[in-house]
């Protein structure tokens, strides 16, 4: 696994960078070995923000991208946290390949999953604006995939380009735990 590691606001002392090879190449094991890992350690310089020293994670897999955050008072700690987190991701995105016999492993590219953008806040006078825009590509799928990497990035809803009907469609999870699924006309 390739591990690229930098800092903002901080100073990255070798202490740092060895106890991040520690803590997240042991996730290597369950990842292919040509998975890219960045980990980002940054401190808020805001200070009203108690959780300002955070670690940003990404793995780039053959399939879907894996992220964590993770935020305590303590750059440690919060590598802890981030690697935690990770590894819950990847038992589970190993548990799902297995569980549903996923027979196109490995042919989804890594900037084929991104995270949709949370486009519209409200504003108290103007109504919604648009304040970030996301671009990704978007790599033909099963609405059975497409369900696994709605689970894997944790967001509410995945778009898709169905394989079978070569449409954009829109996958997304229901209050009851099921998912439902959008097509065109």
């Amino acid at each position: 696994m390739n591990l690229q590691v930098k800092g903002r606001n901080i100073a990255m002392t070798d202490a740092l960078r060895v106890y991040v090879d520690e803590k997240l190449t042991k996730l290597g094991k369950n990842l292919n070995s040509a998975s890219t890992m960045e980990v980002e350690l940054f401190v808020e310089k805001n200070p009203s923000i108690a959780d300002n020293q955070v670690a940003e994670v990404t793995i780039f897999t053959k399939g879907p991208v894996l992220r964590a955050k993770g935020a305590s008072a303590d750059m440690y700690a919060s590598i802890d946290l981030v690697a935690d987190k990770l590894s819950r991701q990847v038992k589970k995105y190993r548990g799902k390949l297995v569980s549903h016999n996923a027979h196109v492993r490995g042919s989804i590219p890594p900037d084929a999953i991104m995270p949709l953008p949370e486009m519209m806040e409200e504003e108290e006078e103007g109504g919604p604006e648009i304040v970030k825009l996301k671009t990704f590509g978007i790599k033909p799928m099963s609405a059975e995939e497409a369900a696994l990497q709605l689970e894997l990035i944790g967001h509410d809803f995945f778009v898709f380009r169905n394989s079978e009907t070569n449409d954009t469609s829109v996958i997304y999870r229901r209050r009851d735990g099921n998912y439902g699924l959008i097509e065109p006309k």
